[in-house]
Order: C-alpha cells, then structure tokens, then sequence
C-alpha cells in the first residue's frame, strides 16, 4: 500500500528571478525521516520528484540486513540497536543475559550436589567390601586374585585395591557382573556403583549373608544404595536444566540475528519521503514551494 502526502508552502521571494512554470528541482533526502525533516548531516543526493532527474543519487541512510544479522548473532540485541528497534533489543538482551544466568546457576548447583552424592559415596561404599564379596561368593576358589595390596590396612579403601587385579576377577565371574569398576574418581566409578545391582553389596549396610544370585541382591537393594542412586539422579537433573537453558540462549541469537535481519529490510522499506522545489502562478507572477511527497508501504 502507498500513501502519498503533498505539502505546500509558498513564499514571494523579493528581487528573486522567476523559475519556469513546471520546473522543479530535487532536494537530497534519505527516506529517513529524522534525516529528511530536521536536517542532521549534509546530504549531496537522493530521490526525486516523478519527471525530475535525481543529481547524483547515494546510498542514504540505509541499513544493512547482513550487518544487522551479524551483529545479533555475536550478541542478540545489538542488530536491534544498529536497527533503532530498541524495544526488541533491550528483550533479546534480556533474555540473553536471563538464559546464561539460569544456565550458570543450575550449573552451579548440579556442581554441588555431585560433590555430595559423591562424599557420600566415599563414606559408605567400599570397594574392599564388594571386592571380598566377589572373591567368597562368585569365583572358583581354585583361582587366586591378589586383589588387595598388603600393608594398607587403615586406607581409603580405593587405595587399598589394585584395579588390574579387581577387573580381572570381574571379567573371569562375566556371568554375573556385566562391568568392571572404573578407578576411583572417575565419572564412571561414582555412575556405576549407584546404577548396577551388582555393586549392591559394597555398601556399608549390605546383606552380605544373601545369596549371590543376581535376582536376590536385586531385590534387596540397600537403603544406602537407594538413596545414592536418587542423589545421584538429582545431579543429572540439574545439569539437565543447565543445558536447556544454554539451548534457550543459543536459539536467543538465531532468532535475534533473523529479526534483525528482517528488521533492517523493513527499515529501509517502510518510509520514503522526496522533496523539492518547485514554481507554480500566482496571480501576475511566479513564486517557488517546497514541495514534500511522503510513501508509508505496509
């Protein structure tokens, strides 16, 4: 849609030679308003009247739809600002900032709860125990594991094991134990102690009179074990929440860098405005007007 709008103001201008009736001569605008009406840089070309020969067209005050999507692909907000949509860039900052916020602070907390599921791992799982289990239990007393390093009685229970040794023993009982234990402080180890029934009995307040099928122990799962394990799932939730939030804030410069884009198209689309002057009749002479033509395009 185009609406035009003609304004005239005239003038005598004394001592001033008459122009010919229909001649008009273009001034330089932009089609941007705040250029074109209040005159806040000097301009050396533009638009013209219909009929009229521009004298020597520039580029005006346009803005760049690339310029505007890069900028908000860096930081949303900031093509909005290079595009005057200051309402739309002081939300997308917003959000931005609210995305990374949220993302840091479940972060954070994901952070502190492993930290407890953990020690409390370390106080009340025993890879010792479990271990001694595997070897009354589960394995051919003909074979001999030398699991258990001499002399370090009073450790921490991780330090008293040697890894090679243990792994090999749950290797050779394969039928019943479906992994072997990662070293101790690794991801793994603090993951699978509160995952499989058949670390159940490492914890301190295991049955460890139970019969050795699979079946029983996994029906008899410790308090301990139970609790652990949920600590454990609330870690994982956390950090759930932590990466939906950096997906939020990742979406946030895509769609900012879009609008951005688009923004700076209707920018330079919506307003056009030409002006210049022209000499009309009045009465026994001839006078010169300014003359305004303005397009609104929706």
């Amino acid at each position: 849609m185009m609406l035009c709008v003609a304004a005239v103001v005239a003038w005598t201008a004394a001592g001033q030679a008459a122009a010919p009736h229909d001649s008009l001569r273009a001034l330089p605008v932009t089609g941007d308003i705040t250029l074109d009406f209040f005159g806040l840089r000097d301009l050396s070309g533009g638009p013209h009247l219909a009929g009229e020969q521009a004298p020597g067209a520039v580029a005006g005050d346009r803005k760049s739809p690339w310029i505007a999507g890069g900028l908000s692909l860096l930081l949303p907000g900031a093509g909005e600002i290079y595009d005057e949509s200051y309402w739309k860039s002081a939300l997308f900052l917003a959000v931005e900032a609210g995305a990374w916020i949220l993302a840091y602070s479940w972060d954070k907390q994901g952070d502190r709860q492993t930290d407890s599921f953990q020690d409390f791992a370390n106080a009340h799982w025993s890879v010792v125990q479990y271990a001694q289990f595997a070897q009354d239990k589960l394995t051919d007393p003909k074979v001999t594991y030398k699991w258990l390093k001499p002399g370090t009685e009073g450790q921490a229970p991780w330090d008293r094991v040697d890894w090679n040794e243990l792994n090999r023993m749950e290797r050779d009982i394969a039928g019943y134990y479906s992994h072997t234990l990662p070293p101790h402080g690794d991801q793994q180890y603090y993951e699978e102690i509160g995952k499989y029934p058949q670390y159940n009995q490492g914890w301190n307040d295991a049955n460890l009179s139970l019969s050795p099928d699979y079946a029983t122990v996994k029906g008899n799962l410790t308090p301990n074990d139970l609790f652990y394990a949920l600590e454990r799932g609330k870690a994982n939730t956390y950090y759930e929440h932590a990466t939906l939030f950096v997906s939020v804030a990742i979406i946030n410069h895509l769609v900012s860098s879009i609008d951005a884009a688009l923004s700076a198209g209707w920018y330079n689309s919506r307003v056009h405005a030409e002006m210049g002057i022209q000499t009309v009749p009045a009465g026994t002479t001839t006078i010169n007007v300014p003359v305004m033509k303005l397009a609104y395009r929706f």
